[in-house]
């Protein structure tokens, strides 16, 4: 491997980034003038570079790892000369969006030959490009192509001048937003705001979508929208019945048909509790604390079911379904509550007598590997108890509303994976034996408890590969766009800005892309107009809120064209390089590819006067380009051709 950098020379730092916004971005005016901008590309992940795809190689295997590591500096070579020298990228699972290859070469001032090619089962192969028979000198090139399925992709080499050598020095495959993934938000709130107008621009002639929060959510790319129901809505603090009993059951029915009017997709999240559910609570609902457990089975079965019959009798059918919220601990806490150690909420534990008078369905994890038998027998115990409650709730969900998809959320703590992989390998085989069985894993993400988006990354593709007949979702995410100076959340490399907040929701989106065999299939925004919200009051408007630049993520994060975006030539010293007058585009709505005028940035002044690299920037009408120039030595017309 070699590490030796030749000088750079950057020509034109401008990228007319204003530009590009104004074709990507759609921008609240208020937003714009008063909190801030927020330039949201749409998103690509190179797949190449995941810690679970790998490479191999005709011959030089163990350093074929060194052609997908990131670093432009490190090569893999194969261990003999040979024409027929192959390296290939196994990306760990098939992909349908993939769009872009990006192949660079050790070796400048040369041709290479070589093929690419794509393949589901790296067996069956499809030229993605051929250049067996390339004249022109270029360390690298972009390569755009269509092919669902796609695991494997290699780079075969057909041969060269006598000056080139096979070896790769980075081969990247890049992926980007499927259709299908949906981008919703969790949207409940929207029962409490009923006095509040929602414009996208409420200080201009044209205000935009609105007054209803569900308009502008709509408009600006929230596609679907879940409910978190309470079974008779409590507070928290004292179990009393709350004066407006919001997210329960009947208020709920009309938030249901605000969404299904304006054509969102719709999702309910049964919390099984009077109040909040989560990891470190879990109250059964008053009405059927002191049930005994059969009963309390069949609670869970008739509620569900019922619920769902009156949903779909108003015309508005779950697509999805969550049995539970965040239920890693369980859920429906009864008298275990004692081995758990449950201190919240108060009402659960001033009112004992009530709500821990039964079993329930809480877990207990402190028992997890224990050797006692006693122990291990209380921990078997809770894991039947409550896979019985969620087996009845599964069984619910099927006979009443059988389109509608089952999810089962749970979160995965930092450094924590173990414990979610238990919980699923419990409860999936235990549900199963019972004859019930989800169709969505599902975890909530929030850097500051759950860890860094490469350990999201982790997690997900974990799940996917342990558990591969299921779905993935990222049932809850967000992050603030104000706070702490700007400062990143914990475990967050993205500042508490307008722009951060956009970054880190699209970083998201794409982990939940990036899973493999494309089983990741939606993100929820949880309560973006309440918790670290995606919208702002309006200064002397009472009662009108509007969006932070940062919601256009849900739109500008899908990619309409795809650019052939970095162009490798090369020049002798003291010679002008030859730069294209067009670049290649890839529409992703037809799958065609076409030609794009490009307008370079001249060089500055002494650019070629010296061996190295210059970079010059481009502009389409899509977006800038980028042209890398090899400056090499000049030793005769030949080494800028080949025969």
């Amino acid at each position: 491997m070699s590490r030796t950098r030749l000088p750079r020379v950057i020509a034109g730092t401008t990228t007319l980034v204003t530009m590009v916004s104004a074709n990507v971005l759609m921008v609240p005016h208020p937003a714009h003038a008063t909190f801030g901008t927020a330039d949201i590309k749409p998103i690509e992940s190179n797949i190449a570079a995941k810690p679970w795809a790998s490479a191999t190689a005709a011959t030089g295997s163990s350093n074929a790892g060194l052609a997908i590591d990131g670093d432009p500096t490190t090569s893999w070579h194969p261990d003999r000369g040979g024409a027929r020298q192959w390296l290939t990228v196994d990306l760990g699972g098939a992909y349908d969006n993939l769009r872009k290859a990006k192949v660079l070469f050790p070796d400048r001032g040369v041709a290479h030959r070589y093929v690419l090619e794509a393949s589901s089962d790296g067996r069956r192969w499809k030229t993605i490009a051929d250049r067996s028979h390339n004249k022109a000198v270029s360390r690298g090139e972009v390569h755009l192509f269509t092919r669902p399925g796609t695991r494997f992709v290699r780079l075969m080499f057909t041969g060269g001048s006598d000056r080139t050598r096979a070896g790769v020095s980075e081969l990247q495959v890049f992926n980007y937003l499927r259709d299908d993934l949906t981008l919703g938000a969790d949207l409940s709130w929207v029962d409490d705001f009923q006095d509040r107008q929602y414009w996208v621009d409420p200080l201009a002639p044209d205000r935009g979508a609105g007054p209803h929060l569900l308009d502008v959510a709509k408009d600006r790319g929230i596609e679907y929208s879940r409910l978190r129901i309470f079974n008779e809505p409590r507070s928290e603090s004292t179990g009393e019945p709350t004066p407006i009993p919001r997210q329960g059951p009947e208020r709920s029915l009309v938030s249901a048909q605000w969404i299904k009017q304006r054509g969102m997709g719709l999702g309910i999240d049964f919390h099984y509790a009077d109040s909040w559910a989560d990891p470190s609570k879990q109250p059964k609902p008053r009405d059927w604390a002191e049930l005994e457990f059969p009963d309390l089975s069949q609670a869970v079965y008739d509620h569900t079911a019922d619920y769902l019959d009156r949903l779909i009798q108003q015309g508005t059918t779950p697509g999805k379904v969550a049995v539970g919220n965040e239920i890693i601990n369980g859920f429906m806490y009864g008298s275990e509550a004692a081995h758990i150690g449950t201190t919240t909420p108060p009402y659960f534990v001033d009112q004992a007598d009530i709500y821990q008078s039964k079993p329930g369905g809480g877990l207990l994890w402190k028992y997890w590997r224990s050797t006692d038998p006693g122990e291990q027998q209380l921990y078997d115990q809770a894991w039947d108890r409550f896979t019985t409650l969620a087996a009845a709730g599964i069984k619910a969900v099927r006979d009443a509303s059988p389109t509608s998809k089952v999810e089962i959320h749970v979160i995965v703590d930092k450094d924590k994976l173990a414990k979610t992989m238990e919980f699923w390998h419990q409860f999936l085989t235990r549900v199963k034996a019972k004859g019930q069985n989800p169709d969505v894993l599902a975890i909530s993400y929030y850097p500051e408890w759950h860890g860094t988006p490469e350990a999201l990354d982790l997690n997900l593709n974990t799940m996917a590969t342990t558990y591969p007949d299921y779905e993935i979702d990222i049932a809850e995410t967000a992050y603030p766009a104000s706070g702490g100076d700007g400062s990143p959340l914990p475990n967050s490399p993205f500042p508490r800005t307008i722009q951060g907040q956009a970054d880190a929701v699209r970083r998201v989106f794409q982990a939940a892309n990036d899973v493999v065999d494309n089983r990741g299939s939606g993100v929820l925004v949880w309560e973006p107009a309440g918790y670290q919200p995606m919208f702002r009051a309006v200064p002397g408007l009472a009662n009108t809120w509007e969006p932070h630049a940062s919601i256009n993520v849900f739109n500008a994060s899908r990619a309409k064209h795809i650019l052939q975006d970095t162009i490798y030539t090369a020049t002798v010293v003291g010679a002008a390089p030859k730069l294209p007058s067009s670049i290649r585009m890839l529409t992703t709505a037809n799958n065609t590819i076409t030609s794009v005028p490009v307008r370079w940035q001249s060089l500055p002044p002494g650019a070629t006067d010296r061996p190295g690299e210059v970079t010059v920037t481009g502009m389409t009408d899509t977006g800038p380009v980028t042209a890398v120039i090899d400056v090499v030595p000049r030793r005769g017309e030949h080494d800028l051709t080949t025969s």
